[in-house]
């Protein structure tokens, strides 16, 4: 397979190159301190492939939903979800791993080749490759980090009714300085991430229960 540029914005030639049906995955997640990861996986139709598909990233909130709606719309698509517990007790990476497997595995039909953005690769059924930036790169990748991020969002959001002290609507469970001083004034709740340092370190300390 020949080396691929890095573009101003992803393209649909990695998947033509491969050929047969192709599906791209990205998580959401790995990095905030509470909440699950969540991951996608999305085949386009590539007599139908949304315009202005990019990194998810690279978007404003309000393409990113504009385009999640139409992805579900004329994609075939799926989710996965590593839990809480998943990811204290296998790390945040295995979790990841998990999720992205899952979320394959939860598509309404089978695929030919699975491209992943990143540079480690779950234990599909499939043939599958690893696209550095991929979410750059290929649209399927950029079209499955982008309803992945829309959902995890969402879900984030309705958490944050549960405790809005931690502003998870608006920081997503990142460690921001609001989520940080919401922690360190009331301690962590159920949904945060207990192998994270920040947390565990909090909840070393007699003063702080779960909530």
């Amino acid at each position: 397979m020949k080396k691929h540029t890095l573009k101003s914005r992803p393209t649909y030639e990695l998947e033509k190159e491969i050929g047969g049906i192709i599906c791209g995955v990205d998580e959401v997640g790995r990095g905030p301190l509470a909440g699950p990861v969540i991951a996608a996986a999305v085949i386009l139709n590539p007599r139908n492939i949304p315009l202005h598909l990019n990194d998810s990233k690279k978007l404003s909130a309000k393409k990113r939903q504009e385009l999640n709606d139409i992805i579900i719309k004329t994609a075939e698509y799926a989710y996965g979800e590593a839990s809480l517990e998943e990811i204290d007790d296998l790390n945040i990476l295995h979790a990841s791993m998990l999720a992205m497997k899952r979320a394959v595995e939860n598509l309404p039909r089978k695929v030919d080749h699975i491209l992943v953005d990143g540079n480690r690769l779950p234990s599909f059924d499939a043939p599958a490759t690893a696209v550095i930036k991929g979410d750059q790169k290929s649209v399927s990748i950029a079209a499955a980090s982008i309803i992945a991020k829309i959902k995890r969002d969402f879900l984030m959001k309705s958490l944050s009714k549960l405790h809005p002290e931690y502003g998870w609507e608006r920081n997503s469970g990142y460690g921001t300085r609001e989520h940080m001083e919401a922690l360190n004034l009331v301690g962590p709740s159920r949904f945060h991430r207990k192998s994270f340092a920040p947390i565990r370190n909090l909840m070393t300390q007699e003063k702080y229960i779960t909530n």
